[in-house]
């Protein structure tokens, strides 16, 4: 007798575990002039907080190029453009960073400055896509060929709203107000 193939199972919670890195939260060294705190929660279908999420971001420095590390000191110092944040047990996550330049597409055109994400979490059987745009930039926002591209209700679902120490940017998972997530 054979069972035959069985469907997929949901994994996880195996990141907050698997892939800690007590350094990943700091894309830059603490006291880097212009150092910001993009914090959020990760929330599940229920609106319920998702506690042992984990979220990679990848982004350019002020200048708009991405480190380099064949390059050291040709950006700004300490600078490495990746980080990585668990959630805490009540689903906040916290990244140190900078906020990023505006970066040139393809087309010559510019992109607004954003923060590229990825969602680590139980339940999703492919990690997620998405991005982090800046409330205080309305006109670079307004231009940028992937926000214009959405609806209105779906832009706001990317935009990380000023804090007194930097941004706060909540990832909904599914339901209302379900972050945009993107297909890469």
């Amino acid at each position: 007798m054979s069972a035959g193939r069985t469907p997929s199972q949901t994994v996880g919670p195996f990141f907050a575990i698997g892939l800690p890195w007590p350094e990943g939260p700091y894309v830059v060294a603490e006291g880097t002039p212009g150092a910001i705190w993009l914090r959020g929660t990760v929330y599940d279908g229920a609106g319920k907080p998702v506690p042992d999420a984990l979220l990679e971001t990848w982004q350019v420095g002020p200048d708009g190029r991405f480190a380099d590390p064949r390059n050291p000191g040709d950006e700004l110092a300490g600078f490495r453009g990746f980080g990585r944040a668990s959630a805490e047990p009540a689903g906040e996550f916290a990244i140190f960073t900078v906020k990023p330049g505006t970066l040139a597409a393809e087309d010559g055109a510019y992109q607004a400055p954003h923060i590229d994400v990825t969602v680590f979490a139980r339940g999703l059987l492919k990690h997620a896509f998405t991005r982090v745009y800046f409330g205080d930039e309305e006109a670079a926002n307004a231009a940028d060929p992937v926000l214009s591209g959405l609806e209105a209700d779906r832009r706001a679902t990317l935009i990380a709203s000023p804090t007194d120490d930097g941004y706060r940017f909540d990832v909904r998972l599914q339901g209302e107000g379900e972050t945009v997530f993107f297909r890469v």
